[in-house]
């Protein structure tokens, strides 16, 4: 396996942060990891655990079903969630009408309960997670110097991000508007913002899997579901709605756009919309429908440069199996790294260091890996080599 140089590729890196007018960024369930917020591997551990009764029985035979069918891969609490939902659908919810021996109102309950569950899981690790980094990353991010608009996608559920932005009173616009019920409004992010536009530093927060302040409500006039966006829940068992998460296309409303859909055209434009870095931290690629996007974009866009930042080298080498023709592509990984299309180790000589540079702030010398796929280590690395550390201070406090 050749040998990648770590030294000259972290200053190429810090190039592209300092000069690209255009900076995206996507997270993935590392990022709230790093903050110790349960993955999805580990929310489905906890919900079958806290599951009890006809609840814990049908939700085994939903996911003992669908166990037959993934032979790649463990089953997780998303994939349960959309077959509970495809059962509601051709069930029609009815008490009458069997999947594998769940009724169509037992799936619905179940669905329920699994929602509320995951909600009391975020909401407790939540309530005593450190937001300082993430709050840093926002000040950084807000500080950049740029004539186009910030924008941050992310498959995370949580409030994190939310809660992060408000505490350092950053402004951002999600897609809802209001104040009463907030609700989805397509129109608000169909089109990208001009240099005169009030908003157009404010950060562009993209949720495409859905969020814990997000829950159906049936529109009177339609008949159809909707999405409302509501604030602080005291107890999510008493909130008549159902909670948004991982959702099913079937609860879409034909005759108009909910967010999901808008978010994933609203990620396909923007990776098209020309001169673009656009960096991934805690994003594993385990989703396929969004993998077709990016590497759609990044075969049709060769002004797009993409950044991936992972904390296994596992998941270096099983991207590198999809991506090796894209050389619009670079990957860090602990000890490995993608450049250039090629696989490859990173080689650390530290007398090719100039004079006053230093690589503690993303090399890790005594275990010889880059620190970078850790969120953590990536926001102190951004900070660093931004000149802004007091600035971000300030606002943080």
């Amino acid at each position: 396996m050749e040998k990648i140089n770590i030294i000259r590729e972290v200053r190429e890196l810090k190039t592209h942060l300092s000069y690209s007018k255009n900076i995206g960024f996507f997270f993935g369930a590392g990022t709230s990891c790093a903050l110790k917020i349960p993955n999805v591997e580990q929310l489905t551990t906890g919900i079958e655990t806290k599951l009890t009764g006809d609840f814990l029985a049908n939700f085994k035979i939903v996911k003992t079903d669908l166990e037959t069918a993934f032979t790649d891969r463990k089953v997780n609490i998303e994939d349960i969630l959309n077959h509970i939902r495809r059962i509601r659908e051709i069930t029609g919810e009815k008490n009458n009408k069997k999947y594998e021996g769940v009724t169509g109102e037992a799936a619905k309950l179940l669905d329920i309960e699994i929602c509320t569950i995951i909600y009391d899981i975020i909401a407790e690790k939540e309530a005593v997670a450190d937001i300082e980094k993430t709050k840093k990353f926002f000040a950084w991010l807000s500080l950049l110097n740029r004539d186009i608009s910030k924008e941050v996608f992310t498959t995370n559920y949580d409030l994190i991000i939310e809660k992060s932005l408000e505490a350092s009173q950053i402004p951002y616009f999600d897609g809802f508007v209001g104040s009463y019920e907030p609700f989805f409004w397509q129109e608000s992010i169909d089109q990208f913002v001009n240099k005169k536009d009030l908003t157009q530093n404010w950060i562009r927060l993209w949720k495409i899997h859905g969020s814990l302040s997000w829950f159906w409500r049936l529109d009177p006039k339609t008949k159809a579901q909707k999405i409302i966006r509501i604030g602080k829940i005291e107890n999510i068992k008493k909130e008549e709605n159902e909670l948004v998460i991982y959702p099913s296309k079937e609860k879409y409303d034909s005759s108009k756009k909910q967010p999901f859909i808008a978010y994933f055209d609203r990620l396909k434009n923007y990776l098209l919309s020309g001169e673009l870095l656009f960096v991934f931290t805690g994003y594993s690629f385990s989703d396929q429908h969004i993998n077709e996007i990016i590497f759609n974009c990044l075969r049709q866009n060769n002004r797009l440069t993409a950044l991936v930042f992972f904390f296994q080298d596992s998941e270096v080498e099983s991207l590198h199996e999809q991506t090796s023709s894209y050389m619009n592509l670079n990957v860090f990984g602990p000890k490995k790294a993608i450049i250039n299309g090629n696989l490859g180790e990173w080689e650390y000589i530290s007398t090719d260091l100039k004079p006053n540079e230093k690589a503690d702030s993303y090399w890790d010398e005594t275990d010889g890996k880059f620190k970078l796929g850790d969120f953590n280590e990536l926001v102190n690395f951004l900070i660093s080599n931004s000149g802004k550390k007091e600035a971000i201070d300030t606002i943080v406090k």
